[in-house]
């Protein structure tokens, strides 16, 4: 019987049964036909109106035709963690680099970024195998102070979610949900319900109040790297904020501050830039088998993402032909019922599960899981043939740039081995990210070419 549990697949996609819309769908369609027929056949007058008219009702009858092969064969997928759980070891759980991008302190408010980070380092995965990176491209010193009083408050919010099974982890839903706090609580939860809840007003208005001023803070001490600089001309700034030292397991994940380089002549293509630089750094650090992307205004409403992730990337049967995960956006606070259609209901239960039936939706930017070996250009057959022979050093430098660090890091990512990180210290990884962070680097290099595409080019495989 435990072997029989072991052959199960980690995951199922199912199809959802729709035989009534589709004969709704398909008499849309004979209409349409008709209708150009009738068109085309029944008037000898082929006036400017009319070839106007017959040229709109094509592009709709296209249209239309696209649309139902889309939304034809529509399937959810289903995953198992429990699986997992009893297949693989917590011990053996893959690392996961998590990559959080911020462009505006102004339109992307500092404590909005707190809570995602939050949400991400309170993940139920084991925390020596999370590495959290920031990517901070307006070099504000302000998401910078916010980012290190945050990281005090995790030390509390962390162990007070894993206790307490919290299911939503970003402090300011978790504590604006009237529910929470339930008269059927116990004593000692509603104690340190309260204590958490006090905590976080005290972040909150710490961050307020260095906002709100004109002049917030000196810049010196650690914030010293911050005077002399502009949105968009400054050298990089890396901070490590928390690291895990000594690979405990009740201890926080690596949270690390990155803004790079930016000069006013060179392009710094905007958010695909960001996320260029952050797998680099990552790759250097950490260099996670898998990468999870989220927005600064995102968070994780389900603790055990990465677990539900890891069941579709790592199942045995059809893993390897997957090279991202992801998990569309859901907005919170919304009008009831929806009359403007800003929760993307019609999409999701249309459209993208009509993808999802074919082979995938297409990368929306965030709140996606991405193999890094995908990422550095490792096709599906090759991870599921496993060509893992070693690269030419000249080829791997045209292909990721200068670096020896990050070259050989690429090359281990790309073999397939495990990361060892003995050599990595603070310091020459801060010199060695700063290098991958400048903004000459990918110059004669493949990236954004052939390795970390940008947004609205990555079509991979997806289940």
């Amino acid at each position: 019987m435990a072997n029989q549990g072991h052959d199960l697949p980690l995951y199922e996609k199912i199809w959802v049964k729709r035989k009534f819309q589709r004969v709704i769908d398909t008499l849309i369609l004979v209409l349409l036909l008709l209708l150009l027929s009738y068109r085309l056949f029944s008037s000898n007058n082929f006036t400017f109106p009319w070839f106007l008219a017959f040229i709109c009702e094509s592009w709709f009858t296209f249209t239309w035709i696209v649309i139902l092969n889309t939304k034809w064969s529509p399937a959810v997928t289903i995953t198992h963690p429990n699986r997992l759980l009893l297949r693989v070891p917590e011990s053996e759980f893959p690392p996961v680099d998590l990559l959080v991008t911020t462009a505006d302190h102004v339109l992307e408010p500092p404590i909005i970024t707190v809570n995602t980070v939050l949400s991400l380092l309170a993940l139920d995965y084991p925390t020596n195998k999370l590495a959290c990176y920031v990517s901070d491209d307006g070099c504000s010193p302000l998401t910078f102070y916010a980012l290190m009083e945050a990281s005090k408050f995790a030390k509390f919010w962390v162990p007070f979610c894993k206790k307490n099974c919290v299911q939503v982890r970003a402090p300011f839903r978790y504590f604006s949900d009237i529910a929470t706090n339930k008269s059927e609580d116990s004593l000692e939860f509603k104690q340190e319900w309260l204590q958490m809840k006090d905590m976080y007003d005290n972040l909150c208005q710490k961050i307020e109040e260095v906002t709100g001023k004109t002049i917030p803070f000196q810049l010196d001490g650690e914030f010293a790297v911050f005077s002399n600089t502009d949105q968009r001309n400054h050298p990089t700034i890396i901070k490590v904020i928390l690291e895990n030292m000594g690979d405990l397991l009740d201890g926080l994940p690596h949270l690390i501050y990155i803004s790079r380089e930016k000069r006013p002549q060179y392009h710094h293509n905007y958010k695909a830039g960001a996320m260029n630089v952050l797998t680099r750094v990552s790759g250097l650090m950490t260099n996670a088998p898998f990468i999870l992307n989220v927005d600064c205004d995102m968070f994780v409403n389900n603790p055990k993402i990465v677990l539900h992730a890891l069941c579709i990337l790592m199942d045995s049967q059809r893993g390897k032909e997957v090279a991202f995960v992801q998990c569309f956006q859901q907005f919170y606070d919304g009008i009831k019922d929806d009359p403007f259609g800003n929760q993307w209901m019609i999409t999701f239960k249309n459209i993208i599960m009509g993808m999802a039936g074919l082979q995938g939706p297409f990368y929306g930017g965030t709140n996606a899981f991405h193999r890094r070996n995908a990422i550095y250009g490792l096709y599906p057959d090759e991870i599921e043939s496993e060509r893992k022979g070693k690269l030419e050093e000249k080829i791997l430098i045209e292909k990721f740039g200068s670096s020896k660090e990050f070259i050989k890091s690429s090359a281990q990512a790309l073999g397939g081995s495990a990361f060892s990180a003995n050599d990595i210290t603070t310091f020459n990884f801060i010199e060695a990210a700063t290098q991958v962070s400048n903004c000459e680097y990918e110059y004669d290099t493949c990236w954004g070419k052939q390795v970390r595409k940008t947004e609205t080019n990555i079509f991979f495989k997806q289940n």
